[in-house]
């Protein structure tokens, strides 16, 4: 699987850019998992394909196939770890063009219960140290 890449894309670059929203939990075969630094959904992450694409028919059946196996084996993971009662998947990227998924736990008799998650409420962040332990959780999850 080649690795095209855009210099000015946060998931491509990775580094300071993407830890503005985003704490790296792995790499997997696909792609990139990262924590969503925002947690007022208790373990929400992101999963980014590891080719600077846009959209999905921009993968080979190969490609597609594999993301969407490992987005759920991600998810797998998150019930595991977190026992949500769902999880939302987004897919967006209408300013940033690199293909990649929001998993986003939802608990029943939370905010925004039978509604779209705030893609950045902007309500809870973590330190450092509570991120790590989040994302050594899924780690062994996976």
């Amino acid at each position: 699987m080649s690795e095209g890449k855009d210099t000015s894309c946060a998931y491509c670059m990775k580094g300071e850019l993407v830890a503005k929203f985003g704490y790296p939990i792995c790499e997997m075969k696909t792609g990139y998992l990262y924590l969503f630094k925002e947690q007022s959904k208790r373990g929400r992450v992101i999963l980014a394909h590891r080719r600077h694409v846009s959209e999905l028919i921009e993968l080979t059946d190969e490609e597609r196939n594999d993301y969407f196996a490992e987005i759920a084996v991600v998810a797998r993971a998150l019930h595991k770890v977190y026992h949500p009662d769902k999880i939302n998947y987004g897919a967006y990227g209408d300013t940033g063009h690199h293909l990649h998924f929001h998993l986003v736990p939802k608990y029943n008799g939370e905010d925004e219960w039978g509604g779209v998650f705030q893609m950045n409420p902007e309500k809870k962040f973590l330190t450092e140290e509570e991120y790590e332990k989040m994302a050594a959780e899924i780690r062994a999850a996976l």
